[in-house]
């Protein structure tokens, strides 16, 4: 008998998550489209990030599973789920004086193995990945002298470099100026576009969010209060429900996606 493909490669299936005891989300269900830009939104301290962690298996659920290629991504090894899967968290520490090049090729060694050394291919793939970031000419800097957009330019390559179909990133554009941030987001959706990756990101800019999704998480309190395309689910009654922020919706002049706009509540400061 044939074992059934599961249709979708990571989803969270009634999924009980928190910390030391205290629960964030309960019974959470959340499917993660293939081959689709998904972004997660909602105020702080809702439960974005704890749903990333245990995605990407950072964090064991009390209850429920998380599902990865038809299995409990618990019963892979970790290199098994690094090479399914590339997280970027909120915060990365490098050791000291790491050169650039060096951290990115970290990203290469869920490829290795006692029969599979370094090779010309990993090389190639490290430089195409600072390339990618714009970071190749700090190549040989270390990272520690690096400013802090440089810096999360860089753990992006590493993510990059790793060569993941799933790639999950946890406030990416932290640190990084407009101009960098648009290039970020730019380049996770060429991935996903002409490469077929799944990309997941959290991220706080909602009209950032709304003109780059494929498909949009919103939560509050742990749980989602909707899902879809940005196009079908984004109101003013959303935001209101997520936010608490009374605002209209118009379109994006250049994409034509919900753009929000805050509605003015009060006089305005002269100063």
């Amino acid at each position: 008998m044939n074992t059934p493909v599961d249709p979708v490669r990571l989803r969270a299936d009634d999924v009980s998550i928190g910390y030391g005891g205290a629960a964030v989300s309960t019974g959470l269900s959340v499917d993660i489209p293939d081959g689709q830009f998904t972004v997660i939104v909602g105020p702080n301290a809702c439960g974005k990030s704890t749903l990333l962690k245990a995605l990407a298996r950072l964090l064991a659920p009390s209850a429920g599973q998380i599902v990865l290629d038809g299995a409990d991504i618990r019963s892979y090894s970790a290199k098994q789920v690094a090479r399914r899967l590339g997280l970027l968290p909120q915060t990365s520490l490098a050791p000291d004086g790491i050169r650039v090049v060096d951290l990115v090729g970290r990203g290469r060694y869920p490829r290795q193995s006692m029969f599979r050394q370094w090779s010309a291919d990993d090389a190639a793939v490290v430089l195409a990945a600072m390339e990618a970031t714009g970071v190749a000419d700090l190549a040989a800097r270390p990272v520690d002298a690096l400013s802090g957009g440089q810096r999360q330019r860089v753990w992006v390559a590493m993510v990059l470099a790793q060569e993941t179909p799933l790639i999950l990133l946890d406030e990416p554009t932290t640190y990084l100026d407009i101009a960098h941030q648009v290039e970020l987001l730019d380049l996770c959706a060429d991935l996903q576009r002409s490469h077929g990756r799944t990309v997941v990101a959290v991220l706080h800019d909602l009209n950032q969010a709304f003109r780059y999704a494929d498909h949009l998480i919103a939560m509050r309190a742990g749980t989602v209060v909707a899902q879809g395309s940005p196009r079908e689910v984004v109101t003013a009654e959303l935001i209101d429900e997520v936010f608490g922020l009374r605002c209209r919706i118009i379109a994006d002049p250049e994409s034509g996606t919900p753009m929000v706009v805050p509605v003015v509540t009060g006089p305005r400061s002269s100063g």
